[in-house]
């Protein structure tokens, strides 16, 4: 990419849109820590994936509520921006856990609902892969904003 680009311009290859996605999820660390991948992105649409380990499950075995709600605010996060293609942050969002998290895999798949100058909605399917099957456990939508630009000095 040359260095007259903007990140998230139009003229970035999906193979370079997405190695940029990938370099903001490794400066991370919590999702260094889960393992988490970003498996796809394009403008307004992420799909974010989380290995099911043993130290992300809660007590009766379901992947954490915790992780599942970081998966999608994730993927709702890397929808909006990338819709808006500036760098931004959730204002809100809300989650609706439908079914316990067990399986191998948790897949978000985010998309841009709306977006505007300053902020995007967004909403978020969470699937747990078991077998080979995705089920649904969880669905959320969110609020993603612009952040201010910094004062030039």
């Amino acid at each position: 990419m040359s260095t007259s680009q903007a990140p998230w311009s139009p003229e970035v290859s999906p193979e370079t849109f997405l190695a940029m996605g990938r370099e903001v999820l490794a400066q991370q660390p919590f999702s260094r820590l889960i393992g988490a991948e970003l498996h796809a992105l394009s403008p307004g649409q992420c799909e974010l994936h989380v290995p099911v380990t043993e130290a992300i499950r809660q007590q009766h075995g379901f992947v954490h509520g915790g992780v599942v709600s970081y998966a999608a605010d994730n993927a709702l996060t890397y929808a909006g921006g990338t819709a808006m293609r500036v760098p931004v942050v959730t204002s809100e969002f809300k989650i609706n856990y439908v079914r316990p998290a067990v399986g191998e895999r948790l897949i978000a798949r985010a998309h841009a609902v709306h977006h505007g100058k300053s902020q995007a909605v967004c909403r978020c399917d969470v699937f747990v892969l078991k077998n080979g099957a995705e089920k649904l456990c969880a669905v959320a939508q969110g609020t993603i904003t612009a952040l201010p630009q910094a004062p030039s000095v």
